[in-house]
């Protein structure tokens, strides 16, 4: 018995330990022994035998035991850090469950007494019209609705303050967790353990209205805190201003002056006019609830505010209670009266969607407290060793930048310059602002030009737009400029991006740099490679850099907004690197037609980008055309450029020049996009390589030995694709257009395109009378007739337009009529240019 009772004692010591070997048996272990193993186990979890051997020559206390017995040592300790591991995982995701089923169990007792209510109601107005329909002249209904009287509250005074913060906080709650508003689930947001949280807008309430209720690892105060900071996490947000804060009861009040950016050129900006109070309830949650103060004199005076709407927020704010385990509930009610009726007609959606309030303003502050909660734990890794606060400031400097270029404002410096009204393009010129907030001094900068459009687009998936647009930028981007501005944005800047023209070689680079949780925002790196075109300019920088933010690539989220915002940046990239941000923004207005979960546009992109390129099809199955899709959406854009003082109107006028061919580029790219773009027989598309290309390209070679007599081609005989090859290599520009009351251009050669200047995709925006002068369309509108009789016609050379305004000649051009298999019909007309050059 003693024995026994000494190896109890000694199993139950802190100096001594045990572990099972391989073959089943005990080996004890002392604390010494236990401590240079652990330090051994922190620098190498997975010691090699040759270490092992090495441990136990340089630790004596160690020498007892045998290599393999440290060897299982080794193997269970990584078996129980793994277990450990697990134990902690499977210990939050039973912390969200828990406490996304409280926030389900709550949603569900708030529905169950909405239902009762609407019962009531709905039991109460039967009983009206009943009681109606037999006493008609019964008025005694007229007592049971009654309009409460307030007196009128002086909002100067404390105590009328406190008056309104109370009832703002009643109001708030009763929205946040109360049947207060008629709320839906958000379309396309599901809840469950992977979510960011439960997301409803308003059915039917004055205004638009938006809840979302969450779980993140944070404490409340800090919760607060950050979501306090609007500015941090609402990009739309321009500035906030405490006027006034005192104590008052069980919290803190406010009064805020808040400026809203328009996120278009074509509406006014917002601000409000607010009391926020904040306090703690009595169960210990935090509350920061708000709303719209009125009345004369309310807010700042008209001068500062002269560019704004006065909009309105009804209560709104948050509640945050703190969770079992750790970490806290937060529910964000955003309830809002934008004033619809001070924007243009076209774009009342935008500011009547509940669904734009979600995305914009409760998901997003949602998706920022949970994305710091994350940083914070250490589980989001970024790339080229950034700091997460860095990378996050270098998005809020692009939005910031660029939300600032679109709006102008007079008291930033901006001011627009003179036009004739006859363009759509608006320049704006600012002397006075330092570059995106950068420390490093720019001398050489006279200051900054903006040229900035907005345009509506009919049919075109936001999402699928900006997608192409990121991926495919030799498509609407001019390398000449990139170079232009990438160069003005260091100290030794050169006057005029004409001055060195360089060839961009047609490969982008993009170097990802970190994502938000959900993927719905990406901050990345772009290398554009280039080389210079003289001698002279060797010694230059071939690549541009670019830092590049893109969102609203999901094509089911419902509401939100695309972008694609870029700045040249030095290929250092330092931390308070100059920022001078341009790029696209796509607002929609209206939802999908067809079914959210349709994911047919997915791969859209992959699509356009073969008929961009020479070479077989890959998939001619995804060319098809995209149905299900009717809506309208804003797209906006705004290029930056640095100018010298004495070269501000060359460079206005090539900026304005610049936006008007990057919108002519992004409306080619949007017709192909659009399911109802204009499209050729064979659909919309006709790359080469594609069955139709080929059948095409033989139909082209037979009508042209037809009514020529002679063969185009060597291999017309023969309809396989060395037909297509040929007469896409042929050296004359061959370029085919449809026979409607307005001939597009449907097809054309490697020659044709480069004569054109143009692309496969663009090419179906050409018309027929864009490529000719004056002379020219008299000799075709001569000559057509005897090209529908005979078949064909000479044409005596001339001079023609490209796509980019160059002025073409050429010797001779054919034209004919091309058929369809059989010579049944006739399906296009084809053009031949013999020796043609620019001018």
């Amino acid at each position: 018995m003693a024995m026994v009772a000494q190896q109890h004692r000694e199993s139950s010591s802190g100096s001594i330990t045990k572990h099972l070997d391989s073959s089943g048996k005990y080996v004890r272990y002392t604390a010494e022994q236990v401590e240079a193993l652990e330090r051994v186990y922190a620098e190498c979890p997975k010691p090699s035998s040759l270490r092992r051997q090495q441990l136990i020559r340089e630790c004596p206390i160690l020498s007892n035991i045998e290599p393999k017995q440290i060897k299982v040592w080794f193997q269970n300790r990584r078996c129980r850090e793994k277990q450990r591991k697990e134990s902690s995982r499977l210990q939050t995701v039973n912390r969200k469950l828990s406490a996304m089923n409280k926030l389900l169990m709550e949603e569900n007792d708030r529905l169950q007494k909405q239902v009762s209510q609407l019962v009531c109601e709905n039991g109460f107005m039967r009983q009206q019209l009943h009681t109606a329909s037999t006493a008609t002249t019964d008025v005694s209904c007229e007592s049971v609705v009654t309009t409460p009287q307030h007196s009128l509250r002086d909002a100067n005074n404390p105590a009328g303050l406190l008056s309104i913060a109370e009832e703002t906080l009643a109001e708030f709650l009763s929205k946040a967790t109360g049947t207060a508003v008629d709320w839906v689930p958000m379309p396309g947001m599901k809840p469950g353990p992977d979510s960011v949280g439960i997301f409803a807008i308003s059915h039917s309430c004055s205004g638009v209205a938006a809840r979302a209720c969450g779980l993140v690892s944070l404490e409340p105060t800090k919760i607060a805190e950050i979501l306090k900071d609007r500015p941090s996490w609402f990009r739309d947000c321009r500035n906030v201003e405490v006027f006034t804060m005192f104590s008052a009861g069980n919290g803190t009040i406010e009064l805020l002056y808040t400026q809203i950016y328009a996120p278009t050129t074509l509406a006014p900006a917002r601000d409000f006019w607010t009391l926020r109070y904040t306090t703690t309830l009595e169960n210990g949650s935090f509350v920061v609830c708000e709303r719209s103060l009125s009345g004369t004199g309310a807010g700042p005076n008209a001068a500062s505010a002269s560019q704004f709407v006065r909009a309105q927020m009804l209560p709104s704010g948050y509640l945050i209670r703190p969770c079992d385990g750790g970490g806290s509930i937060i529910h964000i009610v955003d309830h809002l009266n934008l004033e619809a009726w001070s924007a243009p007609e076209i774009l009342r959606p935008l500011y009547e969607s509940s669904k734009v309030v979600a995305q914009k303003m409760t998901i997003a502050a949602l998706r920022y407290a949970r994305q710091i909660a994350q940083e914070t734990s250490g589980e989001v890794v970024y790339g080229l060793g950034r700091q997460p606060a860095v990378l996050r400031t270098f998005s809020q400097r692009l939005s910031r930048g660029f939300n600032d270029a679109i709006n102008g404002f007079s008291d930033d410096g901006w001011s627009l310059l003179s036009s004739d009204g006859g363009e759509d393009v608006i320049v704006a010129v600012n002397s006075r602002k330092n570059i995106a907030t950068t420390s490093i001094p720019l001398s050489p900068l006279g200051g900054i030009l903006c040229a900035k459009a907005s345009m509506l687009l009919q049919n075109v998936p936001p999402a699928v737009l900006v997608r192409f647009l990121r991926e495919h930028r030799s498509e609407w981007a001019d390398f000449n400029v990139d170079a232009y501005v990438a160069s003005s944005m260091k100290s030794c800047s050169y006057a005029y991006p004409g001055m060195r023209p360089t060839r961009f070689t047609g490969s982008q680079i993009i170097m990802p740099l970190g994502h938000t949780i959900e993927h719905e925002e990406m901050l990345e790196v772009i290398r554009l490679e280039g080389h210079s075109i003289g001698q002279e300019d060797a010694f230059m920088p071939r690549d541009i850099h670019l830092l590049q933010m893109c969102s609203g690539t999901d094509e089911n989220a419902v509401g939100a907004c695309s972008e694609l915002v870029f700045a040249a940046i030095d290929e250092m990239f330092p931390d308070d690197a100059p920022l001078l941000p341009s790029g696209f923004r796509i607002i929609p207005l209206e939802s999908k037609s067809s079914d959210p979960q349709d994911t047919s546009n997915a791969h859209r992109t992959l699509d356009l980008a073969s008929s961009l390129e020479v070479g077989p099809a890959t998939n001619p199955a995804t060319g098809d055309v995209v149905s299900g899709y009717s809506a309208r959406s804003v797209l906006t854009i705004a290029f930056q450029f640095p100018f010298e003082d004495n070269l501000q109107d060359n460079v206005a006028t090539m900026a304005r020049q610049y936006v008007c061919s990057v919108v002519s580029s992004v409306q080619r790219v949007a017709m192909a996009i659009s399911p109802t773009g204009v499209n050729s027989t064979f659909g919309s598309k006709l790359s080469p390589g594609s069955p139709e290309a080929v059948t095409l390209s033989h139909w082209i070679c037979q009508s042209y030995s037809y009514h020529m007599g002679t063969e185009l081609l060597q291999a017309a005989s023969r309809g396989d694709e060395s037909v297509l090859k040929n007469l896409w290599q042929h050296q004359d520009a061959i370029l085919c257009c449809s026979l409607k009351s307005l001939p597009v251009f449907i097809f054309a050669n490697k020659a044709g395109l480069d004569m054109l200047e143009t692309t496969l995709v663009a090419l179906q925006d050409i018309t027929l009378d864009k490529i000719f002068d004056e002379s020219g369309r008299k000799v075709l509108f001569a000559e057509f007739p005897k090209i529908m009789e005979q078949g064909f016609a000479y044409l005596p050379g001339g001079i023609c337009m490209s796509a980019m305004g160059r002025h073409i000649s050429y010797e001779q051009a054919i034209a004919w009529k091309v058929f369809a298999s059989e010579e049944t019909s006739v399906h296009c007309l084809a053009f031949s240019f013999i020796n043609w050059s620019f001018v």
